[in-house]
């Protein structure tokens, strides 16, 4: 047995190269910035959510709500739908669903892969984190913020990641989505599974589906 899965190795390792290779960009579609709840009814209805159903967003739904969060919303500037300590916009977010992780590019509003394969359990103890179909992850990167003073750093970027996660929130309220966000979130066990290097951070982590029913 032993030799048939030696025979065999080769064979996986090059099927898992294969399948990450094979991740490709989504392009999104563009985000219809026309519907929605008035905002006051949103705000009534925004709550917290954890339980989830299984069935995934569909892309039109994840374009919406990842513009919602920091997507790019007066072009001429390049500046988005959640405020920026001085507009470093030093805040990333990263999708976590069943076939792989991705990074939201607001600018080209498409999600780049960083790599294949599932890894949403790994973004927090909770057991509802691995069933629903998506796990933000926000992640604080320090090598945009070099005019900011150290003690400053982590209290700004964790008020930027907040005022996205708010957009998220107010978008699911709108949406009928269940959401909750999450600071139970081990960086030491996540940076390196997201290839992050020292200047980066995870900050929060934001799970999203709809709610079971």
């Amino acid at each position: 047995m032993l030799h048939i899965i030696r025979a065999l190795l080769p064979i996986l390792l090059l099927g898992a190269v294969v399948i990450a290779q094979d991740l490709k960009p989504i392009e999104l579609p563009k985000p219809d910035m026309t519907g929605g709840k008035p905002l006051m009814q949103t705000l009534k209805d925004r709550h917290s959510t954890r339980e989830f159903s299984s069935d995934t967003l569909p892309l039109p739904v994840l374009s919406d709500m990842l513009w919602a969060a920091c997507g790019i919303n007066r072009p001429e500037e390049g500046k988005r739908t959640a405020p920026s300590a001085m507009n470093w916009q030093e805040v990333d977010v990263y999708v976590a669903t069943a076939h792989g992780l991705y990074l939201y590019d607001p600018a080209k509003h498409v999600l780049n892969p960083v790599l294949a394969g599932d890894i949403r359990e790994k973004t927090g103890g909770q057991p509802f984190v691995k069933e629903a179909p998506v796990n933000l992850i926000y992640v604080s990167d320090f090598a945009k913020m070099s005019q900011a003073p150290d003690s400053a750093k982590s209290m700004l970027t964790a008020a930027d990641a907040a005022f996205m996660g708010e957009n998220v929130y107010l978008f699911c309220a709108s949406a009928g989505l269940g959401v909750v966000i999450r600071a139970s979130v081990d960086n030491a066990v996540l940076a390196p599974i997201m290839k992050l290097r020292p200047d980066q951070r995870v900050i929060l982590a934001q799970t999203v589906g709809y709610p079971k029913k």
